[in-house]
């Protein structure tokens, strides 16, 4: 087998994990309104299943490490759909997620609570360099000189 049938399988069996925590996750949510259920397994599918999975096949439990890089850079670069409103719903629907996660026995409290630290402290500098991304003229705040 070669490297990228290996990456390929091991995508794989987490995409199947991933479908199983989902489901755990849409359970949890039964309460809320369907369009609102939507948009919240929308969010946290595309950030375990596409973006955790786009450069190195990384489980959910990986994704709390991530955070920063996925909200502060790969989401406004690299989806056209990113605004500072997109990226609050998308991190509101990501905590959710491990809220769930840790409620359920998946990942330990102080993981939980260190993406919540994360996300709230990096929240205001993700949205303005979203602002800014999205303003064609303003220059690009990830440019490296």
């Amino acid at each position: 087998m070669n490297t990228y049938e290996i990456y390929e399988k091991k995508c794989e069996e987490i995409r199947r994990i991933n479908a199983e925590l989902l489901g755990m996750f849409e359970k949890d949510l039964s309460s809320l309104s369907p369009k609102t259920i939507k948009k919240h397994l929308y969010n946290v599918d595309f950030y375990i299943n596409e973006y955790l999975l786009h450069y190195d096949a990384q489980t959910m439990e990986h994704g709390i490490e991530m955070i920063d890089d996925f909200l502060g850079y790969f989401f406004i670069r690299k989806c056209v759909w990113s605004t500072p409103s997109t990226i609050k719903s998308t991190a509101a629907s990501i905590k959710k997620f491990y809220k769930c996660m840790m409620e359920h026995g998946k990942i330990p409290k102080e993981d939980y609570e260190k993406l919540c630290i994360e996300i709230r402290l990096g929240m205001e500098e993700w949205r303005d360099d979203c602002a800014i991304y999205n303003d064609p003229d303003a220059e690009d705040p990830f440019m490296m000189f």
